[in-house]
């Protein structure tokens, strides 16, 4: 990718798709009408589905767009892999990430630029709020299942349990000597963006959170299901587990955790479906952790 003529300040926003020209089209519609500040901005597309399924998509926004959109192909489904080819294929001074499945405010970028700025940071993450298909369950909304944890805008990010690359602006001198920022090992797993900042924190890099850079996540019917979730917490654990030591402080976190969980199961379905919900999600993710520290995997491919 040619380094674009700007005395400005640029962002590459980069989208990994896979098989959904539908969602990807929302995606680029919200990226196309972001609020500019002192930066300029371009977008990278990674279709990591060897038969292009996306090209169609990102030429129709291609074409009209006084916007640069690049696109690229990751043939090998895996996403550290796609990951890894959108750093490479950027050279702005800031990298952003967005999911396909995701539409982002139009100040989104402006919120996060500006905060990086504000606060002298290498790297500013921001809420993911669903958006539903249809009417979701009222359980699944009073759970909290689809929402994720917040912060007042400014708040230092300390653990990678609340950082993900599905709203992120991070310095391209993060990634600058990187071959592979992000681990293929975990590319059909998941938790490769976990790991991603569990090194950038041990490597003393800094995050902040925005609140108001919102991004909203396109929920269909099918995530609208305990089972789905379930699928997710099992995946998560596993994942988990790979980064873990089975002698360690987390390993007897989850085995308190799953018992208490376990113990209140019974009573919640009863009482509270909701709750009952959310505690048998996090009992799965505990469990299906320890399981896989012991040898026992119930995944390996993220089926989701």
């Amino acid at each position: 990718m040619p380094m674009a003529t700007t005395d400005l300040c640029r962002i590459d926003v980069c989208v990994l798709t896979y098989k959904r020209p539908s969602m990807l089209d929302g995606c680029l519609a919200s990226l196309s009408a972001q609020q500019r500040g002192d930066f300029d901005y371009s977008i990278v597309v990674i279709d990591n589905d060897a038969g292009r399924s996306a090209q169609e998509t990102v030429a129709k926004w291609a074409c009209p767009s006084p916007l640069r959109i690049e696109y690229e192909v990751e043939p090998e489904q895996n996403i550290s892999r796609a990951r890894n080819r959108a750093v490479a294929a950027s050279d702005g001074d800031y990298i952003a990430f967005i999911d396909d499945d995701e539409s982002a405010e139009a100040e989104w970028l402006l919120h996060l630029y500006a905060t990086c700025q504000r606060f002298g940071v290498d790297g500013v993450l921001g809420p993911v709020l669903p958006k539903f298909d249809g009417t979701p369950p009222a359980w699944l909304v009073e759970s909290g299942l689809c929402m994720r944890r917040s912060f007042p805008t400014g708040t230092p990010l300390l653990s990678s349990t609340y950082m993900r690359t599905g709203n992120v602006l991070f310095s391209r001198e993060l990634v600058r000597k990187l071959d592979a920022p992000f681990d293929p090992r975990l590319g059909r797993s998941g938790g490769e963006d976990a790991d991603f900042f569990e090194r950038m924190l041990g490597a003393k890099r800094t995050f902040v959170w925005c609140n108001e850079a919102r991004v909203h996540e396109h929920v269909p019917a099918e995530r609208q299901t305990l089972r789905y979730h379930l699928r997710r917490a099992v995946m998560r654990g596993v994942t988990e587990a790979d980064r873990q030591d089975l002698i360690s402080v987390g390993t007897v976190k989850s085995v308190l955790a799953a018992a208490v969980y376990a113990a209140a199961i019974p009573v919640l379905f009863i009482v509270r479906y909701p709750l009952f919900a959310r505690c048998l999600v996090s009992c799965c993710d505990h469990v299906a952790k320890l399981l896989a520290q012991c040898g026992i995997r119930l995944g390996r491919v993220r089926p989701f």
